[in-house]
């Protein structure tokens, strides 16, 4: 794990989408192609918007999702029109797009998210592994992607085998698709942007021990994937 420490979550954002640029451009020089997965919510929308600038060959890019809220695509909380209307506009609207569903059932009971999930781990084994770059959140609880503390489906999320798997947040609406843990940690990398002070407690809480209960831990203290965390 190593640290890059801005002064304003302006320099962050544009510092952060050169960075993750060069790393998609020696993807693209190595393999002939990038494949990028990025979280949702608010924090990532400067990133987003300093990111679709970066002089890429776009056309070789494929963007995917780290989790999703189990919403249409029209909706306001929906990951899926996030990227679309901030991150796929000028030149990286070249980039291929996978979202991880099209539509969603009436009910989401348990039955449903799990044939959600496994309709994901479908579409996204058409991509190439492992992916070249995750950026992660955090939230001020603790969790990552969507592995909320507590939450039911965790456990399957935290150890299961396939890439994608539900989860629903106690303290968050709508239930959730995620990456499992060990899907994040079969990416060639992983980082994680955090600002401000809330979020730098719970990010030094999280490197003192590994607990389930603060999901991000478990990222923070593994030693299969190299993680970069930017601080502002």
């Amino acid at each position: 794990m190593t640290e890059q420490i801005c002064n304003t979550p302006v320099e962050l954002a544009q510092r952060l989408a050169a960075w993750i640029g060069l790393r998609l451009h020696g993807a693209i020089e190595a393999r002939g192609h990038a494949v990028l997965a990025v979280s949702g919510g608010k924090s990532p929308l400067p990133l987003f918007q300093a990111l679709r600038s970066q002089p890429l060959a776009w056309s070789r890019v494929t963007i995917t999702l780290v989790d999703e809220r189990c919403v249409p695509h029209d909706h306001l909380d929906s990951n899926t029109a996030l990227v679309r209307t901030h991150l796929m506009q000028g030149a990286a609207a070249a980039a291929t797009f996978v979202p991880w569903f099209d539509s969603l059932p009436d009910a989401l009971d348990d039955a449903a998210l799990q044939d959600l999930a496994e309709a994901a781990n479908a579409r996204l084994a058409t991509q190439p592994w492992p992916w070249d770059l995750a950026v992660l959140g955090m939230g001020e609880d603790g969790h990552t992607a969507s592995l909320f503390p507590g939450a039911p489906g965790l456990a399957q999320a935290l150890r299961g085998s396939g890439p994608v798997a539900w989860t629903r947040p106690l303290n968050a609406p709508h239930p959730r698709l995620t990456l499992t843990l060990p899907a994040l940690l079969a990416t060639r990398e992983l980082v994680l942007p955090l600002i401000g002070p809330a979020k730098l407690r719970v990010y030094q809480q999280a490197r003192l021990s590994e607990d389930d209960d603060l999901p991000i831990s478990l990222v923070l203290h593994q030693h299969q994937t190299p993680v970069r965390v930017w601080l502002a």
